[in-house]
C-alpha cells in the first residue's frame, strides 16, 4: 500500500522520520520502511529519515510486505461485516467464538474466520485486531488491514481514544444510573478468574445505565473507563446483580446459556482520514428475548 503526503508548512525544517511519527507510524515501521527498497520517496528520490522537508514535497510512503499471518487456518465461520475499507473492518462477533487460536481452539476462532474471509478474496491476511472480547460476548471488534492503519489504532487504544458501550442483562432490579469503581486483579491460583482486590487489583471504573426492567432483570447500557479482563462481568458481581449464564463467575443458566454483554457500539477516529466513526451492532436474538415487550416497541 501507497501513502503521498504534500509537507505541510508547519513541517518545514522538520525531519523525515518526525513528520512520520506525528503522523501515526510507529518505531518498528519507521525500521521496517527504512530496511524496504523504496519504502521512502522524497519528490520521486528514495530519502532517509534525517533528511529535512521543504513546504509542499511529495513524501511517498511503500508500505513493507508483509508475510500472511502464520498457523491460523481458514475455516468458513461466521464473520458478520459491519464496515470496511481498505484500511480497517468491523465484524459483529457471534458468541461461543473466541478472538485468537490457543489450546483446544484451534479452528473455531475470529482469526480462522478472518483467514478464510480474507482468502476467498485471494488478499493477503495478517490478523491484527485492536479491541478483544470474551469468547461468549457477542459484538463489534474492530481489525487493521495494514500496519499503519494498526500502529494509529494501537495507540489510540493506549490513549482510551476508542470509546465502546456495552449493552448487558443483569440479574435483579437496578432503577438508577451508577458507577462501579472497584479496583481487579487476579484470583489466586487462577491464570484465568478476577475478583475485586483493593490492595493489588488495577483500577477499574464502569458506568452503567438501567434501560428497562422485565422478569427480575434489567438491560444495561455500560460505558468503560478502563479496560480490565472481565470488568463488567466482575463490577456487577461485586454490586450482587451479576450476569446470569456466566459459566466463570455466576454459572445460572434458567434464561440464557452464555453471560448476555454485547458490544454495542464503537466511537472513534479514522486511522488514515481522520472522519469520526461511530459503528453499532444490533443486540443478539438470545438477549432480545429476555425482554419481549420491550423490543417489540424497540430496536437497539
Amino acid at each position: 500500500m501507497i501513502f503521498l503526503y504534500k509537507t505541510p508548512e508547519q513541517y518545514t525544517g522538520k525531519t523525515i522520520d518526525f513528520f512520520l511519527r506525528q503522523t501515526g507510524y510507529s518505531r518498528r515501521l519507521i525500521i521496517d520502511l527504512k530496511e524496504t527498497e523504496d519504502g521512502i520517496l522524497l519528490n520521486g528520490e528514495r530519502a532517509f529519515t534525517n533528511v529535512k522537508l521543504n513546504t509542499g514535497d511529495t513524501l511517498e510512503i511503500h508500505l513493507p510486505a508483509e508475510e500472511p499471518s502464520e498457523h491460523i487456518t481458514p475455516v468458513p465461520l461466521p464473520f458478520p461485516v459491519i464496515y470496511e475499507d481498505e484500511h480497517i473492518i468491523a465484524v459483529n462477533k457471534p458468541s461461543d467464538m473466541p478472538i485468537h487460536p490457543s489450546v483446544n481452539n484451534h479452528e473455531n476462532t475470529l482469526a480462522n474466520a478472518a483467514a478464510w474471509y480474507f482468502k476467498e478474496q485471494n488478499i493477503p491476511f495478517v490478523f491484527r485486531c485492536v479491541n478483544r472480547l470474551d469468547r461468549d460476548t457477542t459484538g463489534l471488534v474492530l481489525l487493521a488491514k495494514h500496519q499503519l492503519s494498526g500502529c494509529i489504532l494501537s495507540e489510540a487504544v493506549k490513549a482510551r481514544e476508542i470509546h465502546r458501550e456495552y449493552i448487558a442483562v443483569c440479574q435483579g432490579i437496578l432503577e438508577e444510573p451508577g458507577t462501579i469503581n472497584l479496583p481487579i486483579g487476579r484470583l489466586p491460583g487462577s491464570a484465568i478468574m478476577r475478583r475485586i482486590d483493593p490492595e493489588q487489583g488495577e483500577h477499574a471504573v464502569t458506568h452503567y445505565a438501567p434501560i428497562v426492567s422485565e422478569n427480575n432483570m434489567t438491560l444495561l447500557r455500560i460505558h468503560l473507563e478502563t479496560g480490565r479482563t472481565h470488568q463488567i462481568r466482575i463490577h456487577m458481581g461485586a454490586i450482587d446483580h451479576p450476569l446470569p449464564g456466566d459459566y466463570l463467575y455466576n454459572p445460572d443458566y434458567e434464561w440464557i446459556d452464555r453471560q448476555p454483554l454485547h458490544s454495542a457500539s464503537l466511537t472513534f477516529k479514522h486511522p488514515i482520514n481522520g472522519m469520526e466513526m461511530h459503528l453499532t451492532a444490533p443486540v443478539p436474538e438470545d438477549m432480545r428475548r429476555l425482554f419481549p415487550s420491550f423490543f417489540k416497541k424497540e430496536n437497539i
